[in-house]
């Protein structure tokens, strides 16, 4: 999709898009500035259809050679970006009738009332390209569907706004390669995304980008610096586990070490506390975490934030077999703590105690982990919010502020003292599991929050919701793997001084 900024659109578009405030006379005005010669049945039909620019009102005009569409904003006089995102989606969805390379954008509201250039054209890259991504490795071709397939876009743009717009598209397009990588990886079967297939994406990550470099360690590795914990989930799949450890490092040294770290469990069985069928059913899933991650790792270093950043992945299967894991065992992680099993099918906090450690040990002092731990954060926040969990406010003020400018929907909960006793073992340091059915996704985080050091700034998100949409959440988010969270981390570390 090439992106062409004019001051006035000279080459006459299939389709051109006009996003119009709520305002009845201004759009008579519009449509009178176009020159039909038709114009009062163009007003009557406006005026049928009671198309007033309220949001999501969608007003189309066919014309030979050119059509024409008018998409309502509502009265808000400062679109966000959000709003923007979901214009561009929309776009999209009206493309699917139309089989135009070329489109043309009228964006003069929205340069009317926002200051932010950059921004604004980021986000019409993030909107019309997330909104475009279809995964269909596995599906034979429709026939009788069109293909969208934009050369270009025209937008109307002043010369003065060129460079910030074009520098805010060029920025989206890489927050939307990151995303769409993420989508991939989670909706890839599990036949295919084993432990081995993370590692090699990995691998290619860091040879297309030179300030990247990556370590895997196998499991004799793993072993030698006493990751019983992972190695403990791991020990009922035939898939060989991979540790995944990706640097990036920016030009000059940084006086921070920040690490992301990603839940890796490419499928999830259950172990020998198996789950039904239905519960199974999409538990490929369970990787998303570590697919922020390495999506994240794909645009980081074109991006090219100030501070060093480590990714973190264990990537393993949780299998039933004759040498699985059993409920009662008590397992270490590389800390030296020990882990009752409550129940096998509470493995992610397993590996990522291992995993949490090791990015300490090798100098984080931030830390933020992506992982789908609970049904219990989905019961509680419903299937498009994350539960953000944090033990620095500080931290979890810029995450949130973050999120809100990129969509994702973030809520924070808490990680209360009081609860701490409900992950008690009588024989280990800790259960895996609670001895209560509620509160499972704070449980969850206090349990991680064992393994964090008191001078670490950590933050635990419980992605199980939004990982995966089970329907589309708006115009630029369809049904399959949503590439969560890699946005807003990418956007905060681009923020992180």
């Amino acid at each position: 999709m090439n992106l062409v900024l004019q001051a006035k659109i000279e080459q006459m578009p299939q389709v051109m898009f006009y996003p119009v405030l709520e305002d009845n006379q201004a759009i008579i005005r519009l449509i009178e500035g176009f020159g039909y010669e038709d114009q009062s049945a163009i007003l009557t039909r406006l005026k049928a259809e009671k198309f007033v620019g309220k949001k999501s009102q969608v007003f189309v005009i066919n014309e030979p050679g050119l059509s024409v569409i008018l998409l309502g904003t509502g009265q808000s006089k400062k679109l966000d970006s959000e709003d923007w995102r979901v214009l561009a989606g929309n776009i999209i969805a009206y493309l699917q009738k139309y089989s135009a390379k070329n489109i043309g954008l009228i964006a003069s509201q929205w340069l009317k009332n926002n200051s932010n250039i950059e921004l604004l054209g980021q986000s019409l890259a993030e909107g019309l390209n997330l909104a475009s991504y279809e995964f269909v490795k596995y599906k034979k071709p429709d026939k009788n569907k069109i293909n969208i397939n934009i050369e270009n876009i025209f937008v109307e743009i002043n010369s003065d706004k060129k460079n910030k717009f074009q520098k805010g598209w060029d920025t989206g397009l890489l927050m939307t390669e990151a995303t769409n990588l993420a989508r991939d990886l989670v909706n890839e079967p599990a036949g295919v995304m084993t432990p081995t297939f993370l590692a090699d994406t990995a691998r290619q990550i860091a040879k297309a980008n030179p300030n990247i470099s990556v370590k895997i360690l196998d499991k004799e590795a793993c072993q030698k610096l006493g990751m019983n914990a992972f190695l403990g989930v791991d020990q009922g799949s035939d898939q060989p586990l991979q540790f995944i450890h990706l640097i990036y490092k920016p030009a000059h040294k940084s006086k921070d070490i920040i690490a992301l770290v990603g839940k890796g469990i490419t499928f999830d069985s259950g172990g020998l506390n198996i789950k039904t069928g239905d519960s199974m059913s999409q538990m490929k899933v369970d990787m998303a975490g570590s697919a922020t991650v390495l999506g994240i790792f794909a645009s980081i270093g074109k991006l090219k934030p100030k501070s060093e950043v480590h990714g973190i992945v264990a990537a393993c299967e949780n299998m039933p077999s004759g040498t699985a894991l059993k409920p009662g065992d008590v397992i270490s992680n590389m800390q030296g703590k020990t882990i009752e099993i409550g129940n096998t099918d509470a493995e992610g906090r397993v590996t990522l105690a291992d995993s949490l450690a090791y990015a300490q040990k090798k100098g984080a002092k931030t830390i933020i982990d992506l992982a789908t731990l609970t049904g219990a954060c989905v019961i509680a926040l419903g299937p498009e919010y994350t539960a953000l969990f944090a033990n620095d406010q500080g931290l979890a003020k810029d995450l949130l502020k973050t999120a809100g400018s990129t969509g994702e929907k973030i809520w924070q909960l808490p990680l209360p003292d009081e609860y701490k006793e409900l992950n008690k073992s009588n024989i280990a340091d800790i259960n895996n599991i609670p001895n209560t059915r509620y509160g499972g996704a704070i449980t969850a985080g206090l349990f991680l929050q064992e393994f964090i050091n008191q001078d670490i700034k950590w933050s635990h998100w419980d992605i199980a919701g939004p990982a995966y949409a089970e329907k589309p959440f708006n115009s630029y988010t369809p049904q399959g793997g949503v590439g969560f969270g890699v946005r807003t981390l990418l956007t905060w570390l681009l923020a992180n001084k």
